[in-house]
């Protein structure tokens, strides 16, 4: 018996995270997902069968720690996992899918078209290049970096107590403690690991937390570096 690469319905609990028009743009997503995305080389195939549950849902229970009407950043967004599924379930945020790699960027503009998202603003580019010039309320970031470069790249992103919503699973624990020496230097003012998902998904998805302090200038970030 051969293993199914095909897309499955939505699960129920989807019916319960998704509402209203957002389960319908959820459904449109995973198809775009698990066709163009697999096509374009932005998820394995055999990750089709796992869209809904540790993609989809995985990723929309982070809005649980977004507070309302936020500004989010979504560091290296690949194929929209988080951003692309925050936008979906949160039409109160507005949401930047940043991301380097043209391709990937195509398919970010070509999803938020197809599914009708007016809060969604893709840009091509790194952290690095839009450090101190725009700030946000919260970043995210999915699989795209250990903790320590994270912080490097998010805290200049992040207004004076903006949170970088780090998702980490297992792991989190391990890689907090090895960015603690780096947080004093990146002004960060409160760090700790966030549950989301309990009772709707499993496992629950955890979240690093941290809290911007008054963002460093930029001048003296590239002091310290010499």
């Amino acid at each position: 018996m051969t293993e199914s690469n095909d897309l499955p319905e939505a699960p129920p609990v989807a019916r319960e995270i998704f509402t209203g028009e957002a389960l319908e743009r959820a459904r449109v997503f995973a198809e775009l997902l698990a066709g163009p995305g697999v096509v374009r080389g932005l998820l394995g195939p055999r990750e089709v069968p796992r869209i809904w549950d540790r993609h989809l849902l995985n990723c929309a229970v982070v809005e649980e720690a977004i507070p309302p009407d936020s500004t989010v950043v979504d560091i290296g967004s690949g194929a929209g996992l988080p951003g692309l599924v925050l936008a979906i379930v949160r039409p109160d945020v507005t949401v930047t899918l940043l991301e380097p790699l043209l391709r990937r960027t195509v398919f970010l503009s070509e999803c938020a078209e197809a599914l009708k998202l007016d809060n969604v603003e893709v840009l091509r580019g790194r952290a690095e290049e839009i450090a101190y010039k725009r700030l946000f309320d919260v970043a995210t970031a999915r699989a795209v970096a250990p903790l320590d470069r994270l912080l490097s790249w998010s805290m200049p992103l992040l207004r004076e107590d903006g949170e970088l919503l780090a998702m980490k699973g297992e792991r989190a624990q391990e890689e907090l403690e090895a960015a603690r020496p780096h947080l004093q230097s990146y002004g960060v003012r409160h760090v700790e690991l966030v549950t989301v998902g309990r009772g709707r998904v499993e496992p629950p998805a955890t979240l690093v937390r941290v809290v911007a302090g008054r963002p460093p200038r930029a001048d003296t970030r590239r002091r310290r570096k010499r």
